[in-house]
């Protein structure tokens, strides 16, 4: 397979796999859909957590938020760090100059990361300009549009699909509304940025990678271990190297296995530690026998909520190591109209320690089967498995509860 030229990643906040290519009537998002066709779409794509920091962490480090440091928020007053190497570093040492574009969640301290330079997102045409064209580049572009607060709704697509795990109503009607409109701005920056790649001759040869940091900004999806909280959307379109134009892979791929993807298709190593596993044969269509399941976790948000799964393809197996409520609803999603008609509708206490889902009977994960003698097995299978992978990846939940860092902040002597 041909070696890509430059790496180029792009995520956008919050909108899980709700766009036209992935059966969403009512979106309009052309750019996605024309990468989709002219690449390759992965339709069991998932993030290791259903939050920003600590699932873009894991984007960028091809580590577990539990190895990698982020295993909550990082802004100021969460204060979680990355500990591992990010993306960029490990490709400004394979000499690609390394270019963020827009904001980035894994740190307070941005000029660790390893970028050369950094940059407001619109700025990629006049930066491309000024870049020699033999410079080999590693391009990191965040785009903001999807994220809450969302711009008022407006009058809603005829054929608006309102996600199962939702209410029916005309809260569910505005959001889904609001979210489709934020989708097509997005859109029209991918647009933008595949022209400004094209215009500087780096089109042909750049290994392009789209993708959302976790599931939609909704009660009941993002924050939590469910599907609609961990589905992310992920494309990748490189005509140079020939990944098949319009491909569809079923396969279950984590987002940590996009960095050492990334690495191979460039023609460097992939260094030690990384946990995700490169698909790039799945890619070139070689033999690629993918995981028969991803895992998930959470441990802060807006509180300790620590919480691990296993996802097959047929179930999902969640353990709950606190107590709390059902479901976390974050505080920006509080402000929304679904929320504030029925508070009480996520407010319940947690009932059980242990959920099992069988994902093809019921897809929205609403029947809890644990301690259903009929499917005991696979209930003690999937405990196993979700033991040993916390064992193998010194998961410190198995250590005791987690202290955050203002935990530890507030341990320190005054003086």
């Amino acid at each position: 397979m041909t070696t890509a030229h430059d790496v180029v990643v792009m995520t956008t906040h919050d909108i899980g796999r709700h766009l036209h290519c992935y059966g969403r009537a009512s979106v309009v998002s052309p750019h996605l859909d024309a990468l989709a066709s002219g690449g390759a779409r992965f339709a069991k794509a998932f993030a290791t957590a259903p939050q920003c920091s600590p699932s873009r962490a894991s984007l960028a480090s091809g580590r577990y938020p539990h190895d990698n440091g982020v295993m909550g928020l990082t802004h100021r007053g969460f204060d979680w760090e990355l500990t591992s190497p990010h993306a960029a570093a490990v490709f400004a040492a394979l000499e690609f100059t390394t270019h963020l574009f827009g904001g980035q969640h894994v740190t307070q301290h941005p000029e660790r990361l390893g970028f050369h330079q950094m940059h407001a997102t619109d700025d990629l045409g006049g930066v491309l300009a000024q870049e020699n064209p033999d410079r080999r580049l590693y391009l990191e572009l965040n785009f903001e549009e999807t994220h809450r607060p969302y711009p008022p709704a407006g009058a809603p697509p005829p054929n608006l699909e309102i996600p199962g795990y939702l209410p029916p109503g005309p809260e569910s009607i505005e959001e889904m509304t609001a979210v489709e409109g934020t989708i097509e701005r997005m859109d029209a920056t991918v647009g933008r940025v595949m022209g400004a790649l094209e215009k500087a001759g780096r089109a042909g040869n750049a290994l392009v990678v789209f993708t959302t940091d976790h599931g939609l900004a909704m009660p009941r999806a993002k924050c939590t271990l469910y599907d609609p909280g961990l589905e992310v959307a992920l494309i990748a379109h490189w005509p140079a190297g020939e990944i098949g134009r319009g491909a569809v892979h079923e396969q279950l791929i984590s987002n940590i296995d996009v960095l050492p993807t990334l690495l191979e298709a460039a023609g460097g190593a992939v260094p030690d530690g990384i946990q995700g596993r490169s698909f790039l044969p799945l890619l070139g269509g070689d033999p690629y026998e993918s995981g028969d399941s991803i895992f998930g976790e959470k441990t802060f948000h807006s509180y300790y909520d620590p919480m691990r799964c296993v996802r097959t393809r047929s179930h999902k197996y969640i353990r709950n190591f606190e107590t709390a409520f059902a479901v976390e609803v974050p505080a920006d999603i509080q402000q929304g109209p679904i929320f504030r008609a029925n508070p009480g509708r996520y407010s319940a206490d947690r009932p059980s320690v242990v959920e099992l889902y069988d994902l093809e009977a019921d897809p929205l994960e609403q029947h809890n089967l644990a301690g259903d003698p009929a499917v005991a097995t696979i209930e003690r299978e999937l405990s196993e498995r979700l033991w040993s992978w916390m064992r193998d990846t010194a998961d410190p939940l198995l250590d005791g509860p987690v202290p955050s860092p203002r935990y530890q902040q507030a341990m320190q002597p005054d003086h």
